[in-house]
């Protein structure tokens, strides 16, 4: 027996030796997949200090958990940790890993295939970075995988056909923010116990399979294809997913009458199927969605009258159904929506009077009816409701102002009643509405003074009461709080001056008084005013010279003060000695070149004495007819020793200025001699050879002259750096201290046989200097041989950029714009503050060179100057290739060529900045033009979905006007476009940040 027990000792010994070297074993693994992975994180936070390649087991680091019974890992969650880095290889040995959560961070680089080999996960979330490729069909057909995140990041392409054909143990699904297109697999109906389905803000198309696809998952509870351009019409099946809650599909082209087995959903919690093609009446069916708390409808194609059963929606909170073609009144069972806070019917055709009973809506925070044909008084119990929003704007109301209550004055923060024909006065208690910050009574009839207690609102940012039937005097304290950003008041009858505390207006941007009776002086304090963008004082009886203080107003981008009686100087600096006609007319005498007629000089008369004013008193002692002729005679000798006088002096000047001209212009001679001197010496001076041999010519005295013996030698392969038809470019280390320079060798060898020429025009570009140019540094020329050196610019061009799918999701819509606004100022310098102006003729993409923050250098700007000689097939050639920037009248040799072919070709790379795409792509068997496709989806109303997704969030109201502006900018008819100096105007207005953009200035 002694025996027999040894040996079941021993062997239990042995075995559990065994199982600890197993368990150590697996550690091990863990250990080395979590180390090699993070070999390829960067980690610059240290967050993850605690991951020790030494240590036994990883279950005491940070941001990891083990299952206390293996001693395995089982999750690895490093969320909002700011890594960055790509997912490398070692995560594939954790077989025991369920959660892998990397969300919000920096990630970037192609999933790994590797992740489809953890074969224990169940949840992955990987959204929030900048994964690009494909999606992977492996991370599903994994088999087990329940939680699927992939959402905003950068993946592309179609998702394959069979993704989904393994996914029966799938239950969430998000890829919503990505750039994923083609048409959404058939086969995702095979994920029979799906929950929660997200594919939004994609590039998805076609019609998707709702009867054989969609409809057939009958586990889902949310379901999004919002913003993508799928299309086709929607057939009835809906109502047999008893578990789903929320259905989006807004922001497509779906098109055709809305199911109406819809209203069978009574378990519908959400349904929005805004911004699509959706035509014919609201089914009535609708009635039945009992648990509906999220309705909107708006901007598609319905008709009919409004529902009259709308009531029906005792749950609904938020209603939207503007922007449509809705008629009919609005019932009074709107009333009976108790849990009604958002109501926005605008853009609709409805008429009456607005129900009373909407007083029972307690809960309302937001009206919006603007744009119907309303008529009748407002409702006086619409104004005793804690409202933060009311527009009731563009109807025909009438009637006055309701005086609110005291929930209204503490709640309300925008008020736009304009468009209307509302009378009487303004009620003394709007100036108690504490957080107003927006009030519009624009185009009424109220015939009152303008409220002199319109100055004490504490937070009122925008106040327009133009075109509102005011009279009066502007108070003087209307900037009393100081908050006030815009203010309008056209279009009136105020009378008076202008106060002098409109300085207080610290805050003030745009300031339009135009159209009224204002008179006095432009007060001084207006000076003050140093955030003011836009001014408008037309149209009035303004007096006197315009303060000179006003040129310091730098931020000053639009001034009209034309039909006044102003006269004098215009200010020296800031807008005011570039303002064109239109702006200045009708005045007095305003000294401008732009302007026809006198000049009138604000200054005091000279003192005139009448030397006849004592005649009485000269020779009083002579009288009768011999008195008289003798105050004749003396009449006569006067005027003619007055009159020699005056030829005299004005001979005399005439001799002294003939005398000082040609002074000056024999100085001028003298000066310009010694000048070709002095710059003969320089340049001899610098050249590092004859001009027989070569001239090198510098204009940047920070560069070493002795930089290299013999200047062709830098135009080795290796250092080239880019080219193209003008010539091409390469990149050297220059002067003391090392500058890099780009050095193009131009094609005009052989064709520019005098230095002179070349001299001459190639010192007008070095002249242009301006952050947003590439500067001109030197050349070097003999007849053969002609180089161009310019600063370097490391960042590379616009086209790579925004084309090179690595690099094009750097390209934030920030960025984007900045790049935009520095082109626009870049050429702007090029064409205005140059006569002639210097015309580019080549703006594209690739002639937009990018520093490393992303600021815009223009290049090859001037450069036909120096190329007038090229023969035809050269600048075909040049045009051939900036297809689709060329502006049409540079094919047609009868039209005048002037600086809009700029603004054209400036117009294309807005929309190329703006979608990603390329001006002119080939199908298989068509040819988009770039413009014209933006131009028809603007017309169709969709033209925000040509948007490149890949620069993320964006504001709409800045996109939108960009966009019209481009369109604007490639107009046909070169008289049709802006200059350059209106195009960076109406960037900055649109940059400007205002909370409430208004329609017109």
């Amino acid at each position: 027996m002694g025996f027999l027990e040894f040996f079941i000792f021993a062997l239990i010994s042995v075995s559990s030796f065994k199982c600890c070297k197993s368990v150590d074993d697996d550690n091990d693994d863990d250990v080395l997949g979590l180390i090699a992975f993070k070999a390829d994180i960067i980690d610059s936070s240290a967050h993850l200090s605690s991951w020790n390649q030494e240590d036994n087991s990883p279950c005491s680091w940070k941001f990891i958990t083990c299952n206390p019974a293996t001693g395995r890992v089982t999750e690895v969650a490093l969320d909002g940790l700011g890594l960055s880095g790509k997912i490398g290889r070692g995560l594939e040995k954790l077989q025991n890993l369920q959660v892998l959560s990397l969300a919000h961070n920096n990630l970037t680089g192609n999933l790994h295939p590797q992740l489809s080999l953890l074969n224990n996960l169940q949840t992955l979330n990987l959204s929030g970075n900048s994964f690009s490729g494909g999606f992977p069909p492996s991370l599903i057909n994994s088999g087990r995988i329940k939680f699927l995140d992939l959402s905003d990041n950068s993946l592309s392409g179609p998702i394959p056909v069979d993704t989904f054909s393994t996914c029966s143990s799938l239950r969430v699904l998000s890829l919503s923010k990505n750039n994923l297109q083609g048409p959404i697999p058939d086969s995702i109906s095979q994920c029979t116990i799906l929950n929660h389905l997200n594919l939004s803000k994609n590039r998805f198309s076609g019609n998707p399979d709702f009867s054989t696809g969609l409809w057939l998952l009958t586990r889902i509870r949310t379901l999004d294809l919002s913003h993508n351009a799928l299309s086709g019409r929607i057939p009835n099946g809906v109502s047999g997913l008893h578990y789903l809650k929320e259905l989006s599909l807004h922001n497509n082209h779906f098109i055709g009458s809305l199911p109406s087995d819809i209203g069978l959903c009574s378990h519908f919690k959400k349904l929005d199927l805004s911004n699509n093609l959706f035509t014919e009446t609201i089914p009535d069916s609708f009635k039945g969605l009992s648990s509906l708390t999220y309705l909107n409808l708006a901007n598609n194609l319905l008709t009919g009258d409004f529902p009259k059963w709308i009531g029906d929606l005792k749950g609904v909170d938020y209603l939207e159904v503007s922007g449509n073609g809705l008629t009919g009144i609005l019932p009074a069972s709107i009333g009976g929506l108790g849990s009604l806070t958002y109501l926005s019917l605008s853009g609709n055709s409805l008429t009456g009077n607005i129900p009373e009973t909407l007083i029972y809506s307690s809960k309302l925070t937001v009206v919006k009816l603007r744009g119907n044909r309303f008529n009748g008084s407002i409702p006086e119990g619409l104004f005793e409701l804690g409202l933060t929003q009311i527009d009731l704007s563009r109807n025909q109301l009438t009637g006055s102002i309701p005086p609110g209550s005291n929930r209204l004055f503490t709640a309300l923060q925008t008020m736009d009643l304009s468009g209307n024909g509302l009378t009487g006065d303004i009620p003394a208690e709007m100036t108690l509405f504490s957080n107003l910050r927006y009030l519009n009574l624009s185009w009424n009839n109220f015939e009152t003074r303008m409220p002199l207690d319109v100055g004490n609102f504490p937070n009122l940012t925008v106040l327009d009461l133009r075109n509102g039937a005011f009279h009066g005097s502007i108070p003087g304290d209307i900037c009393n709080s100081g908050s006030l950003e815009i203010l309008q008041l056209d279009g009136n009858s105020l009378t008076g001056s202008i106060p002098d505390d409109i300085g207080h207006c610290s805050s003030l941007y745009l300031l339009t008084l135009s159209h009224n009776d204002l008179c006095g002086f432009i007060p001084r304090s207006m000076s003050l005013l140093k955030k003011l963008k836009i001014l408008k004082l037309d149209s009035n009886e303004l007096s006197g010279e315009i303060p000179p203080e006003l040129g310091g107003l730098e931020n000053l981008l639009v001034v009209n003060i034309s039909y006044n009686r102003l006269q004098g100087r215009l200010p020296s600096r800031g807008i005011f000695p570039s303002l064109q006609e239109s702006s200045l007319e009708g005045n007095l005498g305003i000294c401008s070149p732009f302007v026809k007629g006198p000049c009138k000089m604000d200054v005091p008369k000279p003192l005139v004495l009448d030397p006849y004013a004592y005649g009485d008193q000269i020779g009083s002692h002579e009288n009768g007819a011999g008195a008289k002729s003798s105050k004749h005679s003396n009449h006569r000798r006067f005027l003619s020793v007055s009159v020699i006088i005056a030829i005299l002096a004005a001979v005399l000047i005439s001799i002294g200025v003939l005398v000082i001209t040609l002074l000056n212009i024999s100085a001028r001679k003298r000066m310009q001699f010694v000048d070709n001197a002095l710059e003969s010496c320089s340049s001899s001076s610098r050249s590092t050879r004859s001009v027989s041999f070569g001239k090198l010519v510098w204009f940047d005295s920070k560069i070493a002259p002795g930089w290299v013996s013999n200047p062709e030698s830098l135009l080795t392969k290796g250092a080239e750096i880019g080219g193209g038809i003008i010539g091409t470019v390469y990149k050297a280390s220059l002067g003391e201290e090392g500058r890099d320079l780009a050095i193009k060798n131009l094609i005009v060898s052989n064709m520019v046989k005098s230095n002179d020429d070349f001299d001459r025009e190639v010192r007008v570009l070095s002249k242009a200097r301006h952050p947003n140019l590439v500067s001109v540094k030197g050349y070097f020329w003999k007849p053969e041989l002609q180089l161009l050196v310019t600063e370097y610019v490391c960042n590379g061009s616009l086209q790579s950029k925004l084309h090179d799918t690595s690099t094009s999701s750097q390209l934030s819509w920030s960025t984007r714009f900045k790049i935009l606004l520095g082109t626009a100022n870049g050429l702007a310098h090029l064409h205005h503050s140059f006569r002639p102006p210097i015309i580019h003729y080549n703006i594209k993409a690739n002639n937009i060179l990018l520093d490393e923050n992303f600021n815009p250098k223009i290049s090859d700007f001037g450069l036909t100057r120096i190329m007038a000689k090229l023969d035809k097939q050269v600048m075909s050639k040049r045009f051939q290739s900036a297809l689709g920037y060329v502006a049409p009248e540079l094919a047609c040799q009868s039209l005048r060529v002037n600086e809009k072919c700029d603004v054209y070709g400036f117009g294309v790379l807005i929309l190329e900045v703006v979608t990603g795409r390329r001006p002119i792509e080939y199908g298989d068997d068509n040819v988009l033009i770039l413009s014209e496709e933006v131009r028809v989806m603007l017309e169709e109303g969709n033209v925000l979905e040509c948007v490149d997704m890949r620069m993320g969030e964006y504001r709409e109201d800045e996109v939108l006007p960009v966009l019209k502006l481009a369109l604007v900018c490639t107009s046909q008819i070169p008289s049709s476009r802006p200059s350059m100096a209106e195009v960076v105007q109406i960037l900055q207005v649109i940059r400007t940040p205002v909370r409430h953009r208004m329609e017109a200035y």
